[in-house]
């Protein structure tokens, strides 16, 4: 158990947890979902494209390509003497995409071919009464503008072969073909994908005609819940990386202006690799942050000063895959947030950084756990070796521990959000520092 809030303030972040997650089926609703609570706030939004001047206490944001934002509070001290404090996260989940020509059929039956993004469960997609979200590309005269769409009618399936056709399906398990047996199926009575454009565009209320472009991907509409028998779980879809975003937004509102500047990133395409002009391997983060230190000297004095959490979901241990997880370090859901560790460095954690963060943590009343993979089972990564890379800050890789990773549906623990909350608030506070 912890101290880091009352069962009201819980109850409230329960809440307001579910609604981010359920109004946030891609990335681009994901940075809408924060923007409209960092307005609620008191944070102003600024553009990449104008001048700064920005005073101590100041909370502001900024958003590159609509699928990603940066939100920060300016310290009463300078960069250069107290550097940042900073919070990652990504706004991105596996799943499927509509691809450029998508229309096939099959007698009458028709079907869209999809894209696979990143690495969702592909199975856990089949049967499920699916929806649709993403943008429309309008011109208008000279320019391009993009109008975010989401509806949650159940327009696709992804249709399981019956047991009598596949009468080895419970004995082998599904074995899910990536590119014949992904097509979703949206009509038996022979509708063209432009009859899809065009339910599109009324929902939108957008003429045809405008459309020059557009992005599309398929989510599920069910929405986040309590579950277990005392309602202290989570099921719901996007907990990678939903959850950590929200911790950090609320966290960075909750701390307020301190010594320090601190900022929250959050970042798109950490699922396929961060290689984006919008990723945490662009130079978002290092435009933004030297912008704020004001010049170049005074940005690399702050370098040394400054501490990265880079917050995303950790293995919990899975009670019928216990052999599956390290014998030692066994992250359970509920038991406190999670410090990541792995000795060929594709976690940042260091003794000092994972000293810092667990010492936030017990500030606030928290216990942190730890995660290390096995020696004999690969390790995956976050965006925190690349800002630390790129930035040259310390840092510490952190996160919840959950189940169902990259499944259409994930499970994690209520205490462990609100416990995440506090300590990453407790960070973005800036009393902390390391000297090393």
């Amino acid at each position: 158990m912890n101290s880091s809030g009352t069962p009201a303030e819980g109850n409230e972040l329960t809440d307001d947890l579910f609604d981010f997650l359920d109004s946030s089926p891609t990335s681009s609703f994901a940075v809408y979902a924060a923007a409209g609570r960092l307005e609620a706030a008191g944070f102003t939004r600024l553009d990449e494209k104008d001048g700064w001047d920005l005073k101590p206490g100041t909370r502001f944001f900024v958003v590159r390509s609509s699928s990603s934002v940066i939100a920060g509070i300016t310290g009463r001290e300078p960069p250069r003497l107290s550097g940042f404090r900073i919070a990652g996260a990504h706004t991105d989940s596996p799943g499927f995409r509509v691809k450029p020509c998508p229309e096939r059929k099959t007698e009458n039956i028709g079907t869209l071919s999809v894209e696979i993004y990143g690495s969702p469960i592909i199975a856990t997609w089949f049967d499920r009464d699916l929806s649709l979200a993403g943008s429309l590309a309008l011109r208008e005269g000279n320019a391009i503008t993009r109008r975010p769409f989401m509806t949650r009618d159940p327009l696709f399936r992804m249709a399981s072969p019956a047991v009598h056709i596949d009468r080895e399906i419970n004995k082998e398990g599904f074995r899910v073909d990536r590119e014949s047996g992904t097509p979703v199926i949206y009509s038996a009575s022979g509708a063209t994908f432009d009859d899809v454009l065009s339910r599109v565009c009324a929902m939108a209320s957008v003429d045809r005609e405008k459309v020059a472009g557009w992005s599309l991907e398929l989510w599920d509409p069910q929405p986040a819940t309590r579950g277990g028998l005392d309602g202290d779980m989570i099921f719901s879809g996007r907990l990678d990386n939903l959850a950590m975003c929200h911790a950090a937004v609320r966290a960075l509102i909750k701390a307020g202006p301190g010594r320090t500047t601190s900022l929250v990133a959050l970042f798109n395409s950490e699922e396929v690799g961060s290689a984006t002009l919008n990723g945490a391997g662009s130079n978002f983060l290092e435009t933004v942050t030297e912008r704020l230190a004001g010049d170049r000297e005074s940005y690399f004095r702050s370098i040394p000063l400054s501490v990265q959490v880079s917050v995303d979901g950790a293995h919990g241990l899975h009670p019928n895959y216990a052999g599956k997880h390290d014998p030692t370090c066994r992250p359970l859901v509920n038991g406190g947030p999670v410090i990541k560790v792995n000795a060929m460095e594709r976690y940042t954690s260091s003794d000092v950084t994972s000293a810092y963060f667990a010492s936030c943590a017990a500030d606030c009343g928290v216990g942190v756990q730890y995660f290390v993979s096995r020696n004999d089972m690969p390790c995956g990564s976050t965006i925190g070796p690349l800002t630390s890379t790129r930035t040259g800050m310390r840092s510490v890789d952190a996160g919840n521990p959950m189940l169902s990773m990259h499944s259409v549906r994930e499970m994690s623990g209520l205490s462990d959000h609100s416990d995440m909350t506090a300590v990453l608030a407790r960070h973005l506070g800036g009393e902390m520092e390391i000297d090393d």
